[in-house]
Formats: structure tokens, sequence, C-alpha cells
């Protein structure tokens, strides 16, 4: 029955070695968050549900970069598999033209107009007027992430992606060690509280994007061709459009319409209590959530190479069998471990830790429960749809896979049962179970067709022959 899983010693060998260090790197990147939560929670619910409105724009932002990574995959890791450098190289100019033009855009809605945009988030004037000057603060951030972003996510294609652990761990370093001297005026600097913990994550925006550019210079493995970035053609171009695009618009949207959800949120009654227990537990989800992602990708990346190495379809669809079921498997694991955590170590030890008060502690434990319940589904849909099937080329399914679930089901239940029928925050979450749910039939149905095996570097060719 599990015959496809017997792919053989090399082949895991090769699955840890690339998701080994996407773990770590994710893991640094998620513990970053925790710890931005911890210490501005140290001031109290009212400045932590702030911040977690205040970073529903980079929470978009940082979806849609991933997007663009996870679209560049689909041709990087092809091209890299036939050694096609010059390729790679205009794939990550069009990548960073686009990073960097929608991150300018936010940054300056965020620096102009923060007061109304916190605004359109929740109806609390409290939580509008510290999120306003953190986003104010926050905004520049934006283009430095993202732009090591796109870089990072090229190595990471090419089978690099101990640099993204070294990058955001330097990162993470200089975020935590400036929280600690801003948020509380430590080291004889001032005390900025929420505003410091913005300007720290902006300083270490800075450093990572200063880190990423040293190692370009120095890098020898894969030399950047100013030319290619700069002018990527239209061959290329075209090609993004058709492969890459559909994934940027996937992420953007289901970053946006996940963010929804804190907007709801945001105008239920007791939303301070609701958005603070949301941003403890939405930490704790990310964390669980890291070895999932870092599936994904691998599987992603793993798809992509097979293909492009010209593997036949049989083995590419044994391949992509064997990474969802291990990643169900591996969301079983991880839910029941959070499910044992919540009640056992988190509820009785991490909440006193960030002042939540009784009402929110219960709330946090709720949604952790669901996050748990759902982890199985979770980790085989991500898989399936980020790796295996945009891996494969087959970008516009997995982004109708993706998104029709959360804005079709999810969010109007979530909606209607949040602020329509006023139902409470228990109601919104099973809404968001849903999403899930409705996800698993499409996904399987796609997979099972074997449509998703495309060569996506032959496909030019293809149709001029024809």
């Amino acid at each position: 029955m599990f015959d496809y899983l017997k792919r053989g010693p090399a082949f895991y060998r090769g699955v840890v070695t690339l998701a080994v260090p996407i773990i770590l790197q994710n893991l640094i990147t998620t513990s970053l968050g925790l710890i931005d939560t911890f210490m501005v929670g140290a001031l109290g619910e009212a400045p932590l549900a702030a911040v977690t409105l205040a970073n529903v724009p980079v929470f978009v932002i940082q979806l849609v970069i991933f997007g663009l990574q996870s679209g560049s995959s689909v041709l990087i890791s092809q091209y890299w598999g036939k050694g096609d450098v010059e390729s790679i190289n205009r794939v990550m100019g069009i990548g960073c033209y686009v990073a960097g033009a929608i991150s300018v855009l936010f940054a300056l809605a965020m620096g102009l107009f923060p007061r109304q945009l916190m605004g359109m988030l929740t109806d609390n004037p409290a939580l509008v007027e510290i999120a306003a000057g953190y986003a104010r603060i926050v905004g520049p951030s934006y283009l430095f992430n993202s732009l090591t972003g796109i870089y990072v996510g090229a190595h990471r294609s090419m089978g690099n992606p101990r640099l993204g652990l070294v990058v955001f761990t330097i990162s993470m370093c200089t975020n935590t060690a400036l929280n600690w001297v801003l948020i509380f005026g430590n080291l004889g600097a001032p005390r900025l509280e929420v505003e410091g913990a913005a300007l720290a994550t902006l300083i270490s925006r800075v450093v990572e994007f200063a880190a990423m550019a040293v190692y370009a210079g120095v890098n020898r493995r894969f030399r950047l061709r100013l030319s290619c970035l700069i002018r990527p053609g239209r061959e290329i171009v075209r090609k993004f459009i058709h492969y890459s695009g559909p994934v940027v618009f996937n992420e953007g949207m289901w970053g946006l319409g996940t963010s929804l959800y804190k907007v709801i949120m945001g105008h239920m009654e007791g939303s301070t209590e609701i958005l603070a227990a949301r941003a403890l537990a939405g930490n704790i989800e990310d964390i669980c959530l890291v070895a999932i992602f870092a599936m994904a990708g691998t599987t992603g990346i793993t798809v992509g190479r097979e293909i492009g190495s010209g593997r036949d379809s049989g083995t590419v669809y044994q391949v992509g069998a064997a990474m969802d079921t291990l990643a169900l498997f591996c969301g079983l694991g991880i839910g029941l471990v959070l499910l044992a955590a919540t009640r056992l170590f988190l509820a009785p030890v991490v909440y006193p830790l960030f002042r939540l008060s009784e009402n929110a502690a219960g709330i946090a434990t709720m949604m952790l429960t669901f996050t748990a319940a759902a982890m199985p589904l979770r980790a085989f849909n991500t898989t399936n749809t980020v790796g295996v099937l945009r891996g494969g080329g087959d970008v516009r399914a997995a982004m109708l896979i993706d998104i029709l679930p959360l804005w079709c089901v999810a969010l109007p239940l979530a909606a209607l049962f949040g602020l329509g029928l006023r139902w409470g925050i228990f109601w919104v979450y099973v809404g968001v179970f849903m999403e899930q749910a409705a996800k698993l039939g499409a996904g399987v149905r796609r997979f099972r067709s074997r449509g998703w095996i495309v060569d996506v570097t032959m496909a030019g060719r293809n149709e001029k022959r024809n």
C-alpha cells in the first residue's frame, strides 16, 4: 500500500539535507515573532493587541514575498536542474521589481495614513492610536526584508537553504537585543515601548539586507549578473507571468483573506482580549507550522528538480505521494504534541508570562485546540498544494484549491458567526476550520489526475513548435 515510500536512503538524506536548514531558518524567524510578542506583552494586553493589528500589513507582504519565492521556485528549481544560471538571474530580477514595488507602496501608505489604515482594522480607538505609532516607523522595513527574501528564496530553490539560516539568525539576534534596549529603555536608551519595537524591527531588517549584500558580493557558487537582473527579457517575463503570477496572486489573496480573520476579531465584542489571545496563540501556531512549511518548501524543490532532470511522470508522481504522506504523519504528530502541551505546559506556565487575563487565556486555549485538531489536514493540504502541485508547475489549480475554500467557505462563515449572529470567537474558529476540510477533497482529486506534472522550462519551446 505504501510502496511509494520506499525511495531509498539517498532520497531521504536529500530531503533531510534540504528540510533541516529550512526548519531552522523558519524557527528562527518565528521565534523572533514570539520574542517580540513576549516583550510587547510585558507592556499589557492593549499594546499586544495593537501590535497584532499593526502587523496585519506585514503579514500580507510576507505572504506576497512567499508567493514570489514559491512562484520563482517553480522556474528556478527546474532551471537549476538544467544548469541555466542566466535564466535564474532573470527570474530573480523580476522578483526584485515586483517585491520592491509592493513594499514601497505599503511603506508609503503606512507612513502617510497610519491612523486611517488602522481604523479599518478595528473600531477600538485606543488600539488605533497605539497601532498607528508602530506602523509609521516599521513601514520602510518592508523594502529591505522583501529584497532579502527574494535572494534567500532563490538560493533555497538552488539547494542552498543554509544562507537563509545565517542571514535571519543575524536579524533575530539584532532585533532581540534592540527590543530589550528600546522597548524598556535599557543601557541608557529612552523607553520607547511599542515604538521601540518598531524601530528595532526596522534596524534589524537593514542589518539582514546588508548581510545578504555582502554574501552576494563574495559568493562564487552563484554569481549575480546585473545585466540579467535589470533586463530580464520578454521570454522570462512571459514565463514568470504564466507560472509565477498565479502563485503571487494566490499568496496575496490568501494573506489578505487570512488577515481578515483579525479584522473580524477586531470588530467583535471584547476585541482587546481576543486579539491579545490571538497574538500568543498565533505565534505558537507559527512555531508548530515550521516543520510543515519546511516540508512543503522541500517538496516543491524536490519535485521541480525531478521534473527538470527529466524523470518520468510515474517517478515524479510517487515522489509527490511520498512527500504528501510524510506531511500527513508529521502533522498528526505535531497536533498531538500541541494538544498535550497546551494543557500541561502552555496554560499553567507560558500564559502567565504574557500577563493574559483569565478570559484571554481561555480564548487562547480554545484557539490552540482548534489548531491542533486541524494540523494533520493542514500539513497535507499545504504540502500537496504549495509543494507538489506548484513544484510540478500546476500553479493555476494550486491557486484555486488554496484560495476558493478560504474566500467562499471559511471567511463568510467566520464573518456570519462573529459579526452577523454574534455567536462568539469559538464559532469564528469553527468557520476557520472549514477551510482545511474544503481543501482536502479538491487537492486529492487534482493530485490523482497527474495533470500537475509539467516541465515549465520546455513549455515555451513546445508552444513555438506547435
